[in-house]
C-alpha cells in the first residue's frame, strides 16, 4: 500500500485546487449532460454521515436531478443490491473499501471512470474501473464530554476497558457496517494483530463487550449528541461535524494507534438511470463535490483538505498514529473475521 500514502493525512501536500485541476477535463465515458429521468438513487448515503446531505442537495441544485439520501450501511447496501440483481433500484453505490471487492466479485458494478480520477493511485481504484476512492476517514473516539459528567476523556483503547466507562462505549456492528469492521481492524492493529492474526482484536472486543459496549447497525452520531452513547468509536469526520453543530465533543485518535479508511463509489450494473449515475459520480469528483466532502471533514481523494478545514481538526502528529493496510486483503478477510467475531464476541 505504498501508493496510498500519497493521500494519507500527513502525506497530502498538494493544494486542493491543484489536486482538483483535472476535474474539468473531458472523459470519453462521461454522460456528457445526458439525463434519463429526474432522479438518481445512491445507496448508503445517510444525510448525517459527514456532509452527505449537502453533497446530494447541491447535486440536485446543479442538475435538477433528485438525489435522496439513503440510510443503509455498507453491508445493507450490498445485501440490497444482491437481492435486486435482476431489477436494480440503485444507480450508484458508496461503501467502505473493505466491501469493494465483494461488490466486484458479485458482479454488481459496471465500469465507469469519473472525470478527474485518471491520476488516482492504483491501489485506490479498481483496475477495471469499477470503483474509485472518493474520500478517506480515520477511526477515532467521538466523546460527548457532557454525558461523561466528571470522567476524563479516554485517550487510549486501554482506557475504554476501565470500569468507569462501563456501558458508555459503542461502535457500529462490524458484521454489517464498513466503519464497524474498520473499528475492529483498528483495534486489532493496536493490540498487536494484523490481517493474518485477528485474535488480539477479538480478545479486546470481547473485553469491551464485557464492559457494556453496544453495537448498533445504523449511523449512530445522533446517539452521541444526545448522550445515549457517550463514547462512539467511529470516523473522525462525524465527530468534527458534531462539534460544528454545537455538541460538546472531543475527537480522539487513540494512543496505541488507529486506521485510515478509504470510501469508494461505483456505478451499479444495469442501473435504471445510468446517465444520471454517471453525472452524480462526475459531481463527486468535481472541484465542487470534493470541496463539499472536505467541508464535512471527509479527506478528499483528489488533493488535500483546505486550510480553513484543516485548522479545525487534530494536528498531523495525531494522525501519524493512523495506519494503512492492504485494503483488498482486508476485504477478503472480512467473512472469516465476521464468523470469528460472531462466535467469540457477538454471542459471548
Amino acid at each position: 500500500m505504498r501508493k496510498y500514502q500519497g493521500i494519507a493525512v500527513v502525506g497530502m501536500t498538494a493544494a486542493l485546487l491543484v489536486g482538483l485541476a483535472g476535474c474539468s477535463g473531458s472523459s470519453s465515458s462521461s454522460a456528457d449532460g445526458e439525463q434519463d429521468g429526474d432522479s438518481v438513487i445512491t445507496y448508503n448515503s445517510p444525510k448525517e454521515w459527514g456532509n452527505y446531505g449537502e453533497v446530494l442537495s447541491s447535486f440536485t441544485q446543479e442538475t435538477g436531478i433528485q438525489a435522496p439520501n439513503d440510510p443503509k450501511n455498507s453491508g445493507q447496501a450490498l445485501a440490497a443490491m444482491q437481492s435486486e440483481r435482476d431489477a436494480p433500484v440503485a444507480d450508484v453505490a458508496y461503501v467502505g473499501i473493505a466491501f469493494a471487492q465483494q461488490l466486484t466479485d458479485a458482479g454488481l458494478l459496471q465500469p465507469y471512470t469519473p472525470k478527474g480520477t485518471d491520476d488516482e493511485a492504483a491501489d485506490l481504484k479498481s483496475s477495471e474501473g469499477l470503483w474509485h476512492t472518493v474520500h478517506t476517514g480515520t477511526v477515532a473516539f467521538i466523546v460527548n464530554k457532557d454525558a461523561l459528567d466528571d470522567l476524563p476523556t479516554p485517550t487510549s483503547w486501554a482506557d475504554l476497558l476501565k470500569s468507569e466507562y462501563h456501558g458508555k462505549v459503542g461502535y457500529l456492528d462490524p458484521s454489517q457496517a464498513a466503519v464497524g469492521y474498520s473499528v475492529a481492524t483498528a483495534a486489532n492493529l493496536a493490540m498487536g494483530g494484523d490481517l493474518d492474526n485477528w485474535q488480539p482484536g477479538l480478545d479486546y472486543l470481547g473485553k469491551l463487550k464485557d464492559n457494556g459496549a453496544v453495537t448498533p447497525a445504523q449511523t449512530a452520531t445522533a446517539k452521541v449528541s444526545q448522550g445515549e452513547i457517550p463514547i462512539l468509536i467511529d470516523t473522525d469526520f462525524n465527530g468534527y461535524n458534531l462539534k460544528d453543530k454545537g455538541s460538546n465533543v472531543d475527537v480522539v485518535i487513540p494512543q496505541e494507534g488507529s486506521l485510515q479508511m478509504p470510501y469508494v463509489v461505483g456505478l451499479v450494473k444495469d442501473a435504471p438511470h445510468p446517465n444520471n449515475g454517471k453525472r452524480l459520480l462526475d459531481f463527486y469528483f468535481s472541484e465542487q463535490g470534493q470541496s463539499l466532502f472536505a467541508k464535512g471533514y471527509m479527506r478528499p481523494a483528489l488533493g488535500s483538505m483546505p486550510d480553513d478545514v484543516k485548522s479545525k481538526v487534530l494536528p498531523d502528529a495525531d494522525y501519524e498514529r493512523a495506519k494503512t493496510v492492504d485494503f483488498i486483503k482486508m476485504g477478503s478477510e472480512q467473512k472469516s473475521f465476521i464468523d470469528h467475531y460472531t462466535a467469540q464476541v457477538a454471542n459471548r
